[in-house]
Order: C-alpha cells, then structure tokens, then sequence
C-alpha cells in the first residue's frame, strides 16, 4: 500500500480536550514504520504532513515537559 492509500483510510483522531468548538485543532493518525500524520481539521482535504517515529516521540517528550507552555 502506498502513502496516499494508507493515509485515505487512516485512523485520524485529536485530542478528546479539542471540543466541540468546530475547529481549530490538528489530527493525528499512526501509520506504518511508527510514523504519524498530522492534518488540519479545518482543511482534511489538504495533504497531511507526515513524521517519522523519532520526530513524532520527541514532539511528545517535548509536550509532555511543558517546552511549549506559553
């Protein structure tokens, strides 16, 4: 399966404290070789971007120790 076919049928998803507030928030979806995408829910058509694990685990890291709290 190519990118552009694992990204139609991928599993997006955001984070259940975006609410209902139509908008505004990114999705994520795990795809193979750890990588992830991250779209816009605003513009699901445009293309997503796509990280490797590495990337996506220290973005994680980084939130999780607070490197972008304003």
């Amino acid at each position: 399966m190519d990118l552009s076919e694992e990204l139609a049928i991928a599993n997006w998803r955001k984070a259940s404290k975006s609410g209902s507030n139509g908008g505004d928030c990114l999705e994520v979806a795990p795809l193979s070789g750890g990588r992830v995408g991250l779209r816009d829910t605003e513009a699901p058509e445009k293309a997503p971007f796509v990280v490797s694990a590495g990337v996506w685990d220290a973005f994680i890291d980084g939130a999780k120790k607070g490197e972008f709290d304003f």
